[in-house]
């Protein structure tokens, strides 16, 4: 049974600063530079799951019990996505990218904010299905460890498998979606080869550091939940991991034309938000 919150008053604010200081003072979970308005919503939902009429009870329970942590963060973080969501975007992947990144003999990939895993299939498929797999290096980074968990087991609602299916082929698929995953018992469960040169790792885009020499980073739909300084800053830490005319995709709704860091790319296409590192651009550092 959910509990009714308290009335909003003049301190609900001082709340949420409160219960976000605890995250990153107790446990080095930092979500304050996070979109104010999601940071609301979020919080509200971990008061709920954790049975408490308000965010400053919730906050006693976060310091003193800290088995709720994982709680906590499941609600605080977004894991909404599917297999080869807006296919559009794979589509133009695996026309114009892929075709730039056969030249190099060996490849690093880095998801980053993989959710339930969903984008590091969808990336790992096309891959395979394109001969570049057995040279490439993947990085599924989350900082949520029970997204991270259900990413690498790959296992998925069976009645989610039309959805992904039709993605896949408008994404340009050169099979059949079932050609990758063993379906039984109301379960789709992704194959194993498809995790086999992936590295699954807690990352956290406010505090943490970069993967060097990276040749495509896939971010997508992370950033509409920062504020602006977290987005410069995530950027930052793209131009510093991209190779040299590496690749960066970010979200349908997202762009890095009025970032800080804008300069250090230029657009490759922008309908399907896809940017690339300049080759000639001095290296910037994250803020």
């Amino acid at each position: 049974m959910s509990v009714a919150p308290v009335p909003a008053g003049p301190g609900e604010d001082i709340e949420l600063d409160l219960f976000l200081e605890a995250l990153n003072r107790r446990f080095h979970y930092d979500f304050r530079s996070y979109s104010r308005a999601s940071l609301a919503r979020r919080a509200d939902l971990a008061r709920e799951r954790l049975g408490c009429a308000t965010l400053s009870e919730a906050q006693g329970r976060l310091l003193h019990e800290p088995a709720v942590l994982p709680d906590v963060i499941d609600a605080m973080t977004v894991q909404v996505s599917e297999i080869f969501r807006d296919p559009a975007y794979y589509l133009a992947l695996r026309r114009d990218v892929l075709p730039h990144l056969q030249t190099f003999p060996s490849l690093k990939v880095w998801v980053a904010g993989c959710a339930d895993g969903e984008e590091l299939y969808s990336m790992a498929i096309m891959f395979k299905e394109e001969g570049l797999f057995d040279r490439t290096l993947f990085y599924a980074t989350e900082i949520n460890r029970r997204a991270l968990a259900r990413a690498e087991a790959g296992v998925y609602d069976i009645d989610r498998l039309p959805v992904f299916s039709q993605n896949y082929q408008k994404a340009g698929g050169r099979g059949s979606l079932s050609d990758h995953y063993t379906a039984a018992y109301g379960r789709a469960a992704f194959h194993r080869e498809l995790r086999s040169r992936t590295v699954f790792t807690e990352h956290n885009l406010a505090t943490d550091q970069v993967f060097s020499e990276v040749h495509l980073i896939s971010c997508r739909n992370v950033l509409i939940y920062f504020d602006t300084t977290l987005q410069d800053r995530t950027l930052g830490l793209f131009a510093e991991a991209l190779t040299r005319g590496g690749f960066l995709g970010l979200g349908s709704h997202e762009t890095l034309r009025f970032s800080a860091h804008a300069a250090a790319f230029s657009t490759f296409d922008e309908p399907d938000r896809i940017w690339r590192r300049n080759a000639d651009q001095e290296m910037l550092n994250a803020p």
